[in-house]
């Protein structure tokens, strides 16, 4: 083949791909209204996102902050109903904010070329309080609920155990392993992402894309450590592989990794255990796993429970032995299937429990 027709079949064949992209996009895009988007920087200049839904009538006080896990984003927790925490929450009279960490959505670093340049201390220190700070700003509430998945809870842990800790009235971990005693394809998964990722960033979220009109037909390998694939269905993980996957940073991938190879919840100079300054936490706390979850395993979310000073701590485990329909993996305790139905009503209830009325509900009071 020639130079130029070579030139010209590589031109067709990219744009090719790009419609099909866009194409998949479209088809698996999500129906429901869009939350309004909000913008916090923090004190290194990183300028987050965080995706606010109102209540028709607000009737609690302390507004909700939900918070995704790695490779995620805001769409972990705003999805289209069923699978939409965040419309269950607002629904039920909450103010409620989904976050974009940094490196995730659309949260922007001050240089482009820094956008995958944190790890986890950084989320800790610097996105934590800064969400909590705008989203208690927003609201004029003293403290907000912490509801974290994965990653997400890991950094609400990390955040209750430091000094902003008491502007959280309590904590929600959905999948949280802070024990990370991991064996075979976990080990090896791990290892993988950490090699792909080297020297900036595992860009996979094209791939995800690309995938997607595929899931449900076809099994991929290793599906089973994120996910019970009898527990979503085919359309609702199609929809997921579209909206919520988002590129994984190399350092942060390290810290993780240092993490599972050393069972250890620490800061990345060693400096800081997080999961010691658990055993001060007395915060209400609702722990949460799956019986499948081969990330937060069944004895590391006990385990967790057990660390917890609080004398308000509860521990939910969904599976077919505690009376539930399927058993659940990691990513099903959001988007399985019967999620919306033995998952969310025991959060909500769980929160609304804890949360002050306002003291202008019963005249019906529409937040500002």
């Amino acid at each position: 083949m020639d130079p130029a027709r070579a030139v010209v079949t590589g031109v067709l064949l990219v744009l090719a791909v790009g419609a099909y992209l866009v194409a998949v996009r479209t088809y698996y895009r999500l129906r429901s209204a869009r939350p309004e988007l909000e913008w916090v920087q923090t004190p290194d200049g990183t300028l987050l996102a965080v995706h606010r839904r109102r209540p028709e009538v607000r009737r609690f006080l302390e507004p909700v902050l939900l918070c995704h896990g790695l490779a995620a984003n805001h769409v972990n927790f705003d999805f289209d109903p069923p699978h939409s925490l965040a419309h269950v929450f607002a629904a039920a009279g909450f103010e409620v904010f989904s976050v974009d960490w940094r490196g995730a959505g659309a949260s922007r670093a001050r240089r482009p070329w820094q956008r995958f340049l944190f790890d986890a201390d950084d989320l800790i220190a610097e996105d934590g309080p800064a969400f909590l700070a705008h989203v208690l700003e927003r609201t004029g509430a003293r403290r907000a609920f912490w509801v974290g998945h994965s990653l997400g809870a890991l950094v609400g842990y990390g955040v209750l155990g430091g000094p902003h800790g008491g502007r959280i009235q309590g904590i929600c971990a959905l999948g949280a392993p802070v024990f990370f005693r991991y064996t075979g394809w976990v080990v090896r998964l791990s290892r993988l992402a950490l090699g792909l990722a080297w020297p900036l960033a595992l860009r996979q979220r094209w791939l995800s894309i690309a995938l997607a009109p595929f899931l449900g037909r076809v099994p991929l390998p290793l599906t089973e450590v994120l996910i019970n694939p009898q527990a979503i269905a085919p359309r609702v993980l199609r929809k997921m592989y579209c909206n919520l996957v988002s590129s994984m940073g190399y350092r942060l991938l390290r810290q993780l990794d240092d993490w599972s190879s050393n069972d250890a919840f620490r800061s990345r100079d060693g400096r800081v255990d997080y999961r010691e300054r658990l055993r001060r936490v007395t915060t209400p706390a609702l722990v949460m796993g799956g019986s499948q979850d081969a990330l937060a395993t069944p004895q590391a979310v006990l385990g967790q429970a057990q660390l917890l000073a609080s004398d308000d701590k509860t521990v939910m485990l969904f599976g077919r032995e505690n009376g539930d329909t399927l058993e659940y993996g990691h990513g099903d305790l959001l988007f399985g299937e019967n999620a919306p139905l033995e998952v969310y009503p025991r959060i909500l209830r769980w929160v609304s429990d804890r949360a002050s009325p306002m003291p202008s509900a019963d005249s019906g009071h529409r937040p500002g």
